[in-house]
């Protein structure tokens, strides 16, 4: 893996941690002898976007609850993530709160009667907007990845959708795949 390149993989992300254990990107960053560390930004009720309410279901400016953060790497913004939930699943949880969630979301979802089951991810490339460009420092050529993350729970209901911008330069995304027979 050349110096400047992080591999990285969904599955530590989209399960539910033991107690006790800290978030993924702690641990992941931790493993690559990096501090990781995330920002809340925002955390409560919107209107649905369009892309959102089709992922999830709901009609478009339904409501929502959304957590917006800023991923640190030493310090540094390298991911700037939203994650939303449908109102009826997030409403007056932990989730709608602009804290901290002890064990992180998907532990609360799974206590919350919503276990992951399945996870579909889209990834795009395109320019950064201008809000982008300033809040991961890039210029205006570098360009970013866009992923979306639809987690759907084991009744089938999408319950979580991630949408992250990211730098392009130096990502590798890797997927591990079940094929159930």
């Amino acid at each position: 893996m050349a110096s400047d390149e992080w591999v990285s993989a969904s599955a530590p992300y989209v399960a539910p941690r033991h107690p006790g254990a800290s978030d993924a990107w702690t641990e992941e960053s931790a493993r690559h002898g990096r501090k990781g560390g995330q920002k809340l930004t925002f955390a409560g009720e919107i209107s649905a976007l369009p892309e959102v309410a089709e992922a999830l279901g709901i009609g478009e400016g339904a409501a929502v609850i959304v957590r917006k953060r800023v991923i640190t790497l030493d310090g540094e913004p390298i991911e700037l993530t939203d994650t939303y939930y449908p109102a009826a699943v997030a409403a007056g949880t932990e989730l709608a709160e602009p804290r901290k969630i002890k064990g992180g979301a998907v532990t609360l979802l799974t206590q919350l009667g919503h276990a992951p089951d399945r996870i579909h991810e889209d990834i795009t490339a395109r320019l950064p907007s201008e809000a982008e460009r300033e809040a991961l420092h890039l210029s205006d050529r570098d360009p970013v990845l866009i992923l979306r993350r639809t987690t759907t729970d084991v009744k089938g209901a999408p319950v979580q959708v991630d949408l992250m911008t990211m730098p392009a330069r130096g990502r590798h995304l890797n997927y591990e795949m079940q094929v159930n027979r």
